[in-house]
């Protein structure tokens, strides 16, 4: 399954590292991404893909919520066909 995470938050050493991390000790494959700092701002946003993972979707979101709040920013996961169809309407 292909999901999109996005990672907003105050520009700090490290997010990209500690959320590309936490992706990769859960096998989930980065397939894109895009990062912009915007003042002091952080944005990114991943396409990935989730199907060799052994942990459920519930479990990658927590996952991701913990290292958010370890870092100081929001990290949200979804069903890339979720997100599609939320911004088609």
């Amino acid at each position: 399954m292909k999901a999109i995470v996005t990672v907003v938050g105050q520009d700090t050493v490290g997010i990209i590292a500690k959320v590309s991390t936490f992706l990769a000790e859960s096998k989930v494959n980065i397939l894109d991404i895009s990062q912009t700092i915007m003042g002091e701002t952080f944005t990114m946003i991943m396409m990935v893909d989730t199907s060799l993972s052994e942990k459920s979707f519930d479990e990658l979101n927590a996952g991701l919520n913990k290292v958010g709040e370890e870092l100081g920013v929001n990290i949200i996961i979804q069903n890339q066909k979720l997100f599609s169809a939320m911004h088609r309407i």
